[in-house]
């Protein structure tokens, strides 16, 4: 198994991709803190891990206040004794809102979530991986990232920012044995926009202008098997950089 004996922090686990990277890692063996504001699916994606023989613990998180990202750590090193992988996955849309109309309220909303908590949670594990020697962390980003308008402008400049400060956090923290990648998705089939109700049609209409050059929307699993991939040895010589999956849609 690849990930033996390791301990993950994954973030926005209840559901969608998060709780696809959980259960993978659990069946590499890894010890997996499932951590969700969610509290009853992340205890459920727990039961479900365990039932299939892994090991894993819900804790409940808004990785937007510090006291629930410091809560979040602490208890994984609490409970496991250590921290190996760091995955960043909680994230929230900004319901396609164009520039002009962007309220503070929401700017400040899913930066808090999208930037600053994968921020405060690097912030909070780094000291564990410095004092080891080794760590890994891996940011759910995504093409909205990469691109200028595949979602509303808070969206694609929280994704923004946390490319860049992936590339930094890998390039600064190399020689100590922590890498720091992203992986961008395309288009999901998740539940991160529940609610079309709330949608901008008009940035939303803007949004989907190139919706029909995607190849093809994709699962939560084949993202996590690319998470898989950037926690393990296997990609030992990959750090500070971006993996796209997305079938090829921003190739076009």
């Amino acid at each position: 198994m690849k990930l033996q004996e390791k301990v993950a922090v994954v973030t926005g686990a209840a559901s969608g991709m998060g709780k696809a990277i959980a259960i993978l890692y659990a069946k590499e063996g890894a010890k997996v803190v499932v951590s969700d504001l969610n509290v009853e699916g992340a205890q459920a994606v727990v039961e479900e891990i365990t039932a299939n023989g892994g090991t894993a613990i819900s804790v409940s998180a808004n990785i937007a206040k510090e006291e629930d990202v410091q809560n979040l750590i602490d208890t994984a090193v609490n409970t496991y004794g250590t921290l190996d992988i760091l995955v960043n996955n909680a994230g929230i849309m900004d319901n396609f809102v164009p520039a002009t109309e962007i309220t503070d309220e929401l700017w400040e909303k899913v930066i808090a979530v999208n930037t600053t908590g994968p921020m405060r949670t690097i912030r909070k594990s780094l000291p564990i991986f410095l004092e080891k020697g080794k760590g890994v962390i891996v940011n759910i980003a995504s093409v909205g990232g990469l691109r200028g308008s595949v979602a509303g402008p808070t969206y694609t400049a929280s994704k923004h920012a946390v490319i860049g400060l992936t590339k930094n956090v890998g390039f600064q923290y190399a020689k100590s044995g922590i890498r720091c990648n992203a992986i961008a998705p395309g288009g999901v089939n998740t539940n991160i926009l529940t609610d079309f109700s709330k949608v901008n049609q008009f940035g939303m209409e803007i949004a989907s202008a190139g919706a029909n050059t995607n190849p093809r929307a994709g699962e939560p699993e084949e993202i996590a098997t690319v998470a898989l991939f950037l926690a393990s040895d296997d990609s030992s010589f990959v750090n500070g950089t971006v993996i796209t999956a997305d079938s090829g849609w921003s190739a076009y």
